[in-house]
């Protein structure tokens, strides 16, 4: 059986912002839940203190690592979660996440929370995921 995904919309306006108020899956065999994901190197350093437009770039490739582990790809993320430091800044970058998501066909469902810090020091962005197959 082919995974069937069905945006569930009962607004118009989040589509406009890349993300849709749910997400109607059916048909997939494996579920991943991505632990949230940081500017973190591959070695365990945080990286690109104090700039949110490099730790959301990094954050969200390494949420496409975890995918490709999985044999999975953006296109299989059907729910984001995104923590922040800094809403107001985040704003000024979020078309680059959603770009990408676009790029790959998918607008997940999304929530975008404020927070007062993250685990690591510095970190400005954290991106939480499920994703099917």
């Amino acid at each position: 059986m082919a995974i069937e995904r069905v945006a569930v919309n009962p607004v118009n306006w989040s589509a406009a912002l890349g993300f849709n108020q749910g997400e109607l899956v059916s048909g997939h065999t494996r579920t991943l839940y991505c632990s949230g994901q940081t500017a973190m190197d591959g070695e365990g350093r945080p990286r690109h203190d104090d700039d949110m437009a490099a730790q959301l770039a990094l954050s969200l490739d390494n949420v496409e690592a975890v995918l490709g582990e999985a044999g999975m790809s953006l296109a299989n993320l059907v729910r984001l979660n995104v923590y922040t430091t800094d809403v107001d800044q985040l704003f000024t970058h979020y078309g680059a996440l959603a770009s990408r998501l676009g790029a790959a066909g998918v607008a997940p469902a999304t929530t975008m929370l404020g927070v007062t810090r993250l685990a690591v020091p510095g970190q400005l962005v954290e991106l939480e995921g499920i994703a099917v197959a």
